[in-house]
């Protein structure tokens, strides 16, 4: 018992130490792959909103990257991409074609894309017009009152604006080229909403089939160019830019409105034009196929709008002295 009294006493202590600094490796590890899914997200991005024609220039820009660095090629000095090789310079816009990539077939397909839009403008500015004498038409009591001898539709030559005679109320004196004073009123109204748009105007006189009875040669053929250019004179009394004027034709009964009745009144009228640009260029070339109110008339008889006088036809004799002093 003694002994145990005097057993030594054995203390153990444990020394608690932190563990040591591991140092930053797995930041830049951490940082690495951040960046790497950053870069991954981004790329699937840019694929997602890339058309597919800029796809298609990048991938054959990988597969031929040096191909006209090194040799050049059309149209490869008028390139402004910063990326030198193959595939197309995305830095253009789509349509864009380099100068040196040109071709003739190319420049065909614009110019007649061009004149198809100038020609579908064209249309319809004179549709535009259509509309606009029609409104005229109704809204004015003097047009209203004669609305069905006012005759409005289109020919290949732009849109053409008739009026036509009726029994009992012809628009011109009997077998003269004096109008009824209606006739100039009307006349008077066109010119006004005609001075408007920009295109040319020509003008036609037409008779029927009925004989004109003249000693001194005066036929059918100087009446409806006599009634053409009296027409054209009360046009520019109107209002109407005499620079607007580009052809002047009688025709007398070569081009009737109602063929099954040539003796219709309908077919005494006058014609007015508002040329399109084709028939414009056609006049301007003196083409000898031009058409008037939409036909061939190979007998189709000029009147000079500045003198004031008709071509006869080649087959019959000069105008008259006293003819030509009328058509003044």
């Amino acid at each position: 018992m003694a002994d145990e009294g005097l057993r030594p006493i054995v203390v153990k202590r444990i020394k608690k130490t932190a563990g040591g600094h591991h140092g930053g490796a797995w930041k830049i590890a951490y940082a690495d792959f951040v960046t790497a899914m950053m870069a991954f997200f981004l790329l699937m991005w840019l694929l997602g909103s890339t058309t597919k024609g800029d796809l298609n220039g990048i991938s054959q820009f990988f597969q031929t990257p040096l191909k006209v660095a090194m040799s050049g090629g059309s149209g490869s000095g008028d390139s402004s991409s910063v990326i030198q090789g193959g595939g197309t310079d995305l830095s253009r816009r789509t349509g864009q074609v380099k100068r040196g990539e040109m071709t003739p077939e190319n420049k065909t397909y614009d110019l007649r894309a061009a004149k198809a839009m100038v020609e579908k403008a064209e249309g319809e500015r004179l549709k535009a017009l259509k509309a606009k004498m029609e409104a005229t038409i109704e809204a004015n009591p003097l047009l209203k009152k004669y609305k069905n001898q006012l005759l409005l539709d289109f020919t290949s030559e732009g849109l053409r604006i008739q009026i036509v005679d009726e029994k009992n109320r012809p628009m011109f004196e009997l077998a003269r080229a004096e109008l009824q004073p209606y006739t100039r009123e009307i006349l008077h109204v066109i010119a006004i909403v005609l001075n408007d748009v920009p295109n040319r105007i020509g003008l036609s006189g037409h008779t029927d089939s009925t004989p004109y009875m003249s000693d001194a040669g005066y036929s059918n053929w100087e009446l409806s160019a006599d009634r053409a250019n009296a027409s054209r004179r009360e046009l520019i009394m109107g209002g109407l830019s005499d620079a607007k004027i580009m052809r002047v034709v009688g025709l007398a009964s070569a081009a009737h409105l109602d063929k099954a009745d040539p003796f219709n009144p309908i077919n005494r009228r006058i014609s007015i034009i508002v040329m399109n640009k084709k028939t414009e260029e056609a006049v301007m070339r003196d083409s000898a196929a031009i058409e008037v109110d939409a036909e061939p008339v190979a007998a189709a008889q000029v009147a000079q709008a500045a003198a004031g006088t008709a071509l006869a036809p080649s087959a019959a004799a000069a105008p008259a002295p006293a003819a030509a002093a009328r058509a003044q």
